[in-house]
């Protein structure tokens, strides 16, 4: 029995907790206290204020705007 490996913005979560120290559901917290606001607005917010990488800031705002939008 072998899972089914993570796809999509949450397969990129592991080594963003492992980068940047904290859990990924603070990461989703400080993008949904930013909301409402657009996809990239949100991107460059996590880069400017927190260092974080593109690929990474956009896995984490992808994630929780598919979420928001169930």
């Amino acid at each position: 029995m072998s899972a089914e490996p993570i796809k999509g913005p949450a397969s990129y979560f592991p080594s963003i907790e492992k980068k940047y120290g904290r859990p990924i559901s603070a990461w989703q917290e400080i993008v949904r206290k930013r909301l409402p606001a657009k996809h990239m607005d949100l991107v460059a917010m996590l880069k400017a204020d927190h260092g974080m990488g593109h690929g990474h800031a956009n896995a984490i705002v992808a994630y929780v705007l598919a979420a928001e939008r169930t």
